[in-house]
Formats: structure tokens, C-alpha cells, sequence
């Protein structure tokens, strides 16, 4: 098991996701915010294999503007030694990295320009991960999308437009449910319909999900995920005290986590904490975790 934190480390000051204004676009301004970021990932990796955080998931706005027509920087001849230099240090030390593009990408849309759109978004990002050199167990996280008023047509269409994807883009996707539209059920039906492997977001299941037990549960999700595609993933968070519900807390919530490890326990997954302190959250999981034999050590 690797426990890690999504695409910002607030210890650290600086982040991989510089970007800046549309209208200040020029080749040049592209090329050294890319390098920027990538000077800043390098850090953060570095940072959090030192302190045994071995899962990362790195943000969309590694490359500004990627998918956008007016990019044409040559921004992956420019940086390929780079990003070979980060994966070859990313698969020394184990990591199991992962990309969530924004839910505004719609692979289920009803107008095939967002889809269109979206399959683009989405190849940026397997983009970044074969360049930095990763394995099929580097995915591409999305959620299934929206429902519009026909939730079996929508699945449907996922599944459709899953089939018609560039291999490159296909064999990095997975699905997660989400806090509103999909279960956790919903995307197991998905994925047996076209393959695809299921993220298990166990907050989401509590928020928006059918009271299955997280146990049982996981064996059914582990299914899903072939050895090429490496051990499943899951999002851990909880309830933010006082808040709306299905609101993130603010730091991790040693009961709740405990609670999470004791019913996960005996199944191999990767866990990624989707708390808002981010690194602060991922080492107290560590140090709550401490004899838990799935915990992967430092190489």
C-alpha cells in the first residue's frame, strides 16, 4: 500500500502547476513555465519519497494551455530529457503516480464537440505520462459524467465512446463514482460493460452510495483491475465537522482513518488522500498505518 496526496505540497513553496493568462500566451512564456513546473515536481517527488509518501497524483496544469489550439510550443521535444529524468526517479522508488483531469471533461456528452474536446484534454495527459516513461498502472482518473436524464443511455454512451479511444489514452482510464450521479454499483456496470478499472471513492460511497460495506466491496473492485493495470486505487476522505454534507475535511480523522484501515485491512490497494491539508494529512496516515505490513517502504 502507498499513501500519498493529490498535486500540491504546501510544505514546500512552490507548486507544479504555474500557469498565467490566456491572452499572455506566447511559445516563449510557455516554455519556461512548463520548466517551472517541472523544476517544482522534481522537489516534490524528491520531498516526498524522503518522508516514505510514495503515491502522488499530479495536476492537469503541469503543461498550461496543452490542449488548447494555441499552444504550440514544442513542449514535449523541449522537456522529454526532463520528463524522462522524473519517471526514471518515479519508478526507482515505486511511485505510483496518477493524473484526475477536471469534471468539466465529458466522455458520456450528448454533443460530440465536448467529447471531442475532452478526448483531447484527456490524450494531454496520457501524453505526460508516456513521456515521463510510466506503465499502464499510471492512470488517468475521470468520472463517468453526467446523467441527462437517462442514466442507463449515459453509461451507455461512456461505453461507446471508451471503445473508440486511442489505446494510448484506453489503457491509462479508470473510473471513479462520484457524490452525486454515479455509485460506486454504477461503475462496476460500466466497467463490465467495456473493462475499464474502478476507483473506489470511499467518501463518495458514503455521501452517494447503496450502504454496501467497504470490505466487501473493495474484493468487488479489485476485479476490475488487471496486474498490468498494478494494484487498485482508492481516494480516502472524510466528513468535514459542521459542514455541508460531503464536504472534505480540512485534516485527516484518526478514527474515521482507522476505522478505514481496520475494514481495507488484508487487500492491497494504493491510497490516495483527498484531505486539504494534503502532505500534513498523508504523514499522519503514515504514522497512523505504522505496522500495517501492506505499507510499502522507502526503496
Amino acid at each position: 500500500m502507498r499513501i500519498g496526496y493529490p498535486c500540491i505540497n504546501r510544505a514546500i513553496g512552490c507548486t507544479a502547476n504555474h500557469t498565467f493568462r490566456l491572452a499572455s500566451y506566447s511559445d516563449g512564456r510557455l516554455l519556461r513555465t512548463v520548466g517551472d513546473n517541472l523544476d517544482c515536481l522534481e522537489r516534490v517527488l524528491s520531498w516526498n519519497v524522503d518522508r516514505g509518501i510514495l503515491s502522488f497524483r499530479i495536476g492537469s496544469g503541469l503543461v498550461p494551455f496543452a490542449s488548447h489550439p494555441v499552444c504550440t510550443a514544442p513542449w514535449q521535444e523541449e522537456f522529454s530529457d526532463r520528463f524522462a529524468a522524473i519517471g526514471a526517479f518515479a519508478r526507482k522508488h515505486a511511485l505510483r503516480i496518477s493524473m484526475h483531469p477536471d469534471q468539466f471533461n465529458l466522455l458520456n456528452a450528448k454533443d460530440p464537440a465536448i467529447v471531442e474536446r475532452t478526448v483531447t484534454e484527456l490524450m494531454y495527459h496520457a501524453e505526460v505520462l508516456d513521456l515521463l516513461g510510466l506503465g499502464p498502472d499510471a492512470k488517468i482518473q475521470v468520472h463517468v459524467g453526467g446523467v441527462y436524464g437517462d442514466r442507463e443511455s449515459a453509461m451507455a454512451r461512456f461505453v461507446e465512446t471508451h471503445g473508440t479511444l486511442d489505446p494510448r489514452l484506453r489503457r491509462r482510464l479508470a473510473i471513479e463514482n462520484d457524490d452525486g450521479r454515479y455509485t460506486a454499483r454504477d461503475c462496476l456496470a460500466v466497467s463490465g460493460a467495456c473493462g475499464v478499472p474502478v476507483v473506489l471513492d470511499v467518501f463518495h460511497h458514503a455521501v452517494h452510495g447503496d450502504g454496501r460495506l467497504i470490505g466487501p466491496l473493495l474484493d468487488e473492485v479489485a476485479s476490475t483491475w488487471k496486474p498490468a493495470d498494478g494494484p487498485p486505487m482508492v481516494d480516502y476522505a472524510s466528513q468535514a465537522p459542521g459542514r455541508r454534507r460531503g464536504t472534505h475535511a480540512e485534516s485527516l480523522d484518526d478514527e474515521d482513518f482507522a476505522r478505514f484501515l481496520a475494514a481495507s485491512a488484508g487487500r492491497d490497494l494504493d491510497l490516495m488522500l483527498e484531505i486539504k491539508d494534503k502532505e500534513a494529512s498523508a504523514l499522519r496516515a503514515l504514522a497512523l498505518a505504522t505496522g500495517d505490513p501492506r505499507v510499502l517502504k522507502v526503496s
